[in-house]
């Protein structure tokens, strides 16, 4: 009975993301990404998914989208795409986005940071991380 369950919310989940839904075409990235609920990890088809989903103006797929061309992750590396997504995600206030491209304003007396070292350590981390918080999302 569980498999009926799961092959249903899977076909749910996959019918509205080919409609257009933006939650459900990033959770269907999520899932190729993590290779969950019967899903192999596929890199490129988790791209697709969360590219559609960030060109609707999803946040989350915003930044996991600038941190998959910045890692040339199931998408050729692209660092100038990589930061246009990334200054999509910090015009709408995003704080990790802001951080890294240098945008955050540091207190006086801070120490300066090596913008370019948290930026590929967010690029490794948050690819898997957003799909985790996107899978957690329920649609309103």
């Amino acid at each position: 009975m569980v498999h009926a369950e799961e092959a249903d919310a899977k076909a749910s989940v996959q019918a509205s993301a080919e409609q257009g839904d933006a939650l459900a075409q990033a959770k269907m990235g999520a899932l190729y990404l993590l290779g969950r609920d019967g899903f192999e990890v596929d890199e490129q088809q988790a791209a697709g998914w969360m590219l559609k989903a960030a060109e609707q103006g999803l946040l989350e797929a915003e930044v996991v989208v600038a941190a998959m061309y910045d890692r040339g992750l199931g998408m050729p590396q692209n660092v100038k795409k990589a930061t246009q997504w990334y200054e999509k995600a910090a015009a709408k206030g995003h704080g990790a986005s802001l951080a890294i491209l240098g945008k955050n304003e540091a207190p006086k007396g801070s120490v300066g940071f090596n913008y370019q070292a948290i930026r590929m350590r967010a690029s490794k981390q948050i690819p898997n991380e957003y799909a985790k918080k996107i899978l957690s999302k329920t649609n309103k």
